[in-house]
């Protein structure tokens, strides 16, 4: 058997060392109280994009969930494993968090994958199944006339986080919580390259830089 990786022990030991020291209350108060997180954050699994890293988050301050492509899929009570839908039934209704944040982002494989119909990587394909939640029946997406292949690259990643929001409103609990106005749903776009953020205009249905959001 392969030894624990030491890269992963080294970290530790500076965590240990250096920033545990800082935050050994809070850690102590999280165990003795519990957590009680007001943001979810709905991610991808990519390496590059950390929410707790991206949004300066201490412990206790984010519920995060992470799949490919930050999906969430339609709510289907049908006896199925659901992931992604146990942990937001858990966040609403247990947690009570008042914001749910899904983080797309630049780069992503998921996207790519689906958008290049890439080969299975295994027999079961799970990549691709789960990335078929993206379409809805009788749905295409295709590359538009004069549209080079980076800008239907972003237009589906950004696509993805607007998908997502709308298969959020189809859980019951998600919905009344929303209309009551005690949930607030928002979408939100990583540039890995450059480290900028952008917020979903809701309105205006776009996208803007996340300096501008501040003190407005």
């Amino acid at each position: 058997m392969s030894p624990f990786p030491q890269r992963l022990i080294d970290g530790y030991r500076t965590f240990a060392s250096q920033r545990l020291p800082t935050e050994q209350s809070r850690y102590r108060e999280l165990s003795e109280r519990g957590q009680s997180p007001e943001v979810m954050v709905i991610g991808c699994c990519d390496s590059r994009v950390s929410p707790e890293v991206i949004f300066d988050a201490g412990p206790g301050e984010l519920f995060v969930v992470r799949n490919v492509a930050n999906l969430v899929p339609v709510y289907a009570p049908d006896g199925g494993t659901h992931g992604v839908s146990a942990a937001l039934e858990y966040a609403v209704n247990a947690l009570r968090v008042k914001h749910v944040v899904v983080l797309g982002h630049a780069q992503c494989g998921g996207i790519r994958a689906f958008i290049d119909k890439i080969e299975p990587l295994s027999p079961g394909d799970f990549i691709g199944r789960w990335m078929s939640m993206f379409v809805k029946p009788g749905e295409k997406v295709e590359q538009r006339d004069h549209e080079s292949m980076a800008d239907f690259t972003v237009r589906i990643e950004k696509a993805a986080v607007f998908r997502s929001l709308e298969n959020l409103m189809t859980f019951p609990f998600v919905q009344t919580k929303v209309g009551r106005g005690e949930l607030n749903l928002h979408g939100a776009y990583f540039g890995v390259a450059e480290g900028s953020l952008f917020v979903l205009d809701k309105d205006a249905k776009e996208f803007r830089s996340a300096s501008q959001e501040v003190g407005e």
